[in-house]
């Protein structure tokens, strides 16, 4: 299983940022995706996450209605649509996936919101 996050950069508050999370090692389709985030010296918390097929979301509550999940079953790849950015959004970004029974993460991608 390998997951390579990408997309992440430093933006100005109210911008906008996409991630990408490219999947292999895996049945992509079938799985489950999720976005974590980890600031300094703050534990990795649940951004959003995304049904096998893409017909359902979760969100927490921090981000509803500023990121949007969605994925590209034929690429084996999932991304994350943040807009309206704010500063409290800095944090590196993790892809995840439970799998055979063992948690797998990316090596996450760097967000910095800061004028």
């Amino acid at each position: 299983v390998q997951l390579v996050e990408s997309g992440g950069d430093l933006v100005q508050p109210g911008g906008s940022l996409r991630l990408s999370c490219a999947a292999s090692g895996f049945a992509f389709s079938r799985y489950y995706m999720r976005w974590y985030r980890q600031a300094p010296g703050k534990e990795r918390d649940l951004v959003a996450g995304i049904t096998s097929t893409g017909g359902s979301t979760n969100y927490a509550d921090s981000v509803k209605g500023r990121f949007t999940i969605f994925r590209d079953n034929v690429r084996n790849t999932v991304y994350l649509q943040m807009s309206s950015l704010k500063p409290e959004d800095t944090a590196v970004y993790f892809c995840h996936v439970f799998h055979s029974g063992s948690n797998y993460w990316g090596q996450g991608t760097q967000v910095t919101v800061s004028s």
